[in-house]
């Protein structure tokens, strides 16, 4: 027993000396990490809470796709641009985007609603009551005429004189849209029915008309090119002409006639799976900087309308071309508007405002766009 007890006392003080040995090693090599900076020195680090990674910060993809588009709209903000092609007038839609339009610097919308059908009608007057709200922000068009009906040719003849800018948009034919293929006073063709007496009249006003055509290339386009033709004096435009088209194609038309222009939807390009690439228009858009406008389509086909906005600025962006930029956002379109002549129906109205509030209007300075500002600002309109 005395001989057992004596080996354990011998093992407690051999580990002891071990644990000793091991404690007095682990401190000289702390001191020495701290003094060569490995290591923080106890009196920083007493005391200090346990350091923890920092979450990291969310952004909202809508917030940012806004900022992105604000930050756009800001760098266009001189353009003045115009959305050369709205149908917000169905359903007083547009009360829902002035907002929106005013926050991302559109400033002036070609409104109309329904397209070729008797709907029509009811969005042609909403497109004109938008315009005595607010003469500067919107250009009225109208599309609620049968164009197999010659009555049709009254209703033009009264609403240009009126003071509505352009006809459109017109399905002159449509095969393949799943809406416009549907309406019921689409054409067949561009000379079908009374379209080619509806050009003359047209071009007796300066008007455009702002066709729907699909598909676009075969009979439909050939029948284009005889209106165009045919009626050299009227003011075409071919309403998303670069909607499953090709450059090649729109510059052969471009080309061939002088009174075609082209409305170019931004946003299928830049956002259609089907727009394709967007780069190979920005040569047929240089060789023709006077023809080509942009539109939104009021968002057709894609997410919205506020990123056909976004596809707007994102091509001009891509263009790098300032004064190419101006023209398609602005000039051209707004050349073509501010060409109208005044109305008879305008100059009698503005004779009939004289008279009340005698204040006299130089007959000499109107034209269709003051004569409209005129009498909408006077509640005549």
């Amino acid at each position: 027993m005395r001989r057992k007890g004596k080996w354990l006392a011998g093992m407690i003080i051999v580990l002891g000396g071990l644990i000793l040995l091991l404690v007095v090693n682990n401190s000289q090599q702390q001191k020495a990490a701290v003094q060569s900076g490995a290591l923080p020195s106890p009196e920083i680090t007493a005391g200090a809470p346990a350091e923890t990674e920092a979450p990291e910060a969310t952004v909202n993809p809508a917030i940012a796709k806004q900022k992105e588009l604000e930050a756009l709209a800001a760098k266009y903000s001189g353009l003045g641009l115009i959305d050369a092609h709205n149908h917000d007038a169905s359903g007083a839609k547009y009360l829902g985007m002035l907002y929106t339009w005013r926050n991302n610097n559109v400033k002036q919308i070609v409104l109309f609603g329904d397209v070729s059908e008797s709907s029509a009608i009811l969005s042609d007057s909403l497109a004109w009551l938008a315009y005595q709200y607010d003469p500067e922000l919107f250009i009225p068009y109208f599309s609620g005429f049968d164009l197999h009906d010659p009555g049709c040719l009254t209703v033009i003849k009264n609403n240009l004189e009126k003071g509505y800018f352009g006809l459109g948009e017109i399905a002159a034919a449509s095969t393949a849209s799943p809406v416009v293929s549907r309406v019921e006073w689409k054409a067949e063709h561009p000379m079908d029915g009374y379209l080619p007496q509806i050009y003359d009249l047209a071009a007796e006003y300066k008007a455009p008309l702002l066709l729907h055509i699909d598909p676009p290339g075969g009979m439909p386009v050939a029948k284009l090119e005889q209106a165009l033709d045919e009626h050299p004096q009227t003011t075409f435009i071919f309403a998303h002409i670069n909607a499953y088209n090709t450059s090649e194609e729109i510059d052969r038309l471009l080309s061939a006639h002088p009174n075609l222009y082209a409305d170019f939807f931004a946003g299928f390009t830049m956002f259609n799976p089907a727009g394709g690439d967007a780069e190979s228009f920005i040569p047929v858009m240089k060789k023709f900087p006077d023809r080509f406008m942009v539109s939104t389509d009021s968002g057709y086909g894609i997410e919205s309308e506020k990123q056909a906005i976004e596809a707007i600025y994102r091509f001009i962006d891509l263009l790098d071309d300032p004064e190419l930029a101006r023209k398609i956002a602005h000039d051209n379109l707004d050349a073509l508007i501010q060409a109208q002549p005044v109305t008879e129906t305008q100059l009698d109205a503005i004779h009939k405002l004289e008279l009340d509030t005698g204040v006299k209007y130089p007959k000499e300075e109107l034209t269709k766009v003051k004569a409209g500002r005129i009498l909408a600002e006077a509640g005549k309109g």
